[in-house]
């Protein structure tokens, strides 16, 4: 499967790597263009790419940036994508640490409701929980005792399936995590973030979150 991640940094290197060693052709951007993917694409054989051509040909495409860059997008960089495309968004936000306020998150508007208005296209949310090494050396075959489970949210029961599908591939067992206005439980400071549970671990801590942020998480 062709595959765009957009954004290179700890999780969307690390998916390269992943998906690259799966067998999946992979272009990967960033910001600060293709040179500086040099080495990331020796090691794993995927393709530098600018961001607008990132998407080209892409079945699925992976937007793992900073929330505060994703204002930043190139207008039409899905443009190109394989028909039914479907993008995964795996950020999180950040304010005191990272992004600034965003009003919207602020006033209880899901972080990944916020991306999709932004670059105008439904998004899954996946991979935001799970602790960027992690998806290296702690993935698991299907069944096996203590595999970790990610959740993923999104509106679109097709979109959600494949990528359901990709996190099994991936060594970590899927959770379906409803549509994407509840993704908010499985933001940061919620109990399943960055946690590594199980799938029953996963289905209850999503079903304890709260939806009042915590003062660590609100600007």
């Amino acid at each position: 499967m062709r595959i765009g991640i957009v954004g290179a940094g700890n999780i969307g290197g690390n998916l390269t790597r992943r998906l690259t060693a799966l067998g999946h052709e992979v272009r990967v951007a960033n910001s600060r263009g293709p040179a500086t993917l040099a080495d990331l694409a020796a090691e794993t054989g995927a393709t530098p790419v600018a961001v607008r051509d990132a998407a080209a040909g892409a079945e699925i495409v992976v937007v793992t940036i900073p929330e505060k860059n994703v204002v930043n997008l190139p207008a039409g960089f899905l443009d190109g994508a394989a028909p039914g495309v479907v993008v995964v968004d795996t950020g999180n936000y950040y304010p005191r640490q990272r992004d600034g306020r965003i009003a919207a998150i602020e006033d209880g508007m899901a972080e990944s409701r916020w991306v999709e208005g932004q670059i105008g296209h439904p998004v899954v949310k996946a991979f935001n929980n799970i602790y960027a090494q992690h998806l290296l050396d702690r993935h698991l075959p299907p069944g096996s005792p203590g595999r970790i489970a990610l959740p993923v949210a999104g509106d679109d029961p097709d979109a959600k399936a494949k990528v359901l599908a990709l996190v099994d591939e991936l060594g970590f067992d899927g959770v379906d995590a409803g549509g994407l206005d509840d993704s908010w439980r499985q933001q940061p400071g919620t109990p399943v973030y960055g946690t590594d549970l199980d799938a029953a671990g996963v289905v209850g801590a999503l079903a304890a979150a709260s939806r009042e942020r915590t003062e660590e998480w609100r600007a």
